[in-house]
């Protein structure tokens, strides 16, 4: 349960009924009628552990934040994330720290399926795209045992984004010390 998040998720009173967290669990992530759940879920332990870390909403981080939102409150061009401008990427969070700006995209995939093939290529894009962007950070947490599944394109993409996280490393702090992460990545 510790290694989960699950005890986390309780003390920071994200969930307060166990049992009905446990049964949507099990009813819910592997349906696809409930798929966003997992998602959802996800973005709440994401957004528990930027709290943890000091961040506070709508004013160090904010969630689900289009492009030119972020463009306009950091004074920021990220006009090389746009495909030429043809289209409006949604992060679902992102936060500031040392005047670095983070765009932060989070998922959990319980099952394995061409999602994951596509969602992976496509952060592998992004993280190419946004590079040479100054004082901005493309971070990527996802986790799941889908992966297992996939774990050749997961791989793939982390050669070209270093700031792929999962619930294991926000367990340990990685939120916490971004900036070190950050010039990690830029001189790898």
């Amino acid at each position: 349960m510790e290694k989960t998040g699950l005890f986390d998720l309780l003390s920071n009173h994200i969930i307060n009924n166990l049992i009905d967290y446990v049964t949507g669990v099990e009813v819910g992530l592997d349906s696809n009628a409930r798929k966003n759940r997992s998602g959802d879920a996800m973005e709440n332990i994401v957004e528990s552990y930027l709290q943890l870390a000091g961040y506070i909403k709508n004013k160090t981080y904010f969630k689900e934040m289009y492009k030119s939102e972020v463009e306009k409150r950091f004074n920021i061009d990220l006009s090389k994330i746009s495909n030429k401008g043809k289209t409006e990427k949604r992060f679902d969070f992102v936060f500031v720290n040392n005047d670095k700006i983070y765009g932060v995209e989070c998922n959990y995939y319980s099952s394995g399926g061409s999602k994951l093939n596509e969602t992976a290529r496509s952060y592998k894009n992004l993280a190419i795209e946004s590079k040479d962007i100054g004082n901005f950070t493309f971070i990527w947490l996802t986790d799941g045992k889908g992966w297992y599944s996939a774990k050749h394109n997961l791989e793939e993409t982390f050669e070209e984004l270093k700031t792929t996280f999962n619930l294991y490393d926000l367990e340990k702090g990685v939120l916490n010390n971004v900036d070190n992460l950050t010039l990690e990545e830029k001189n790898d």
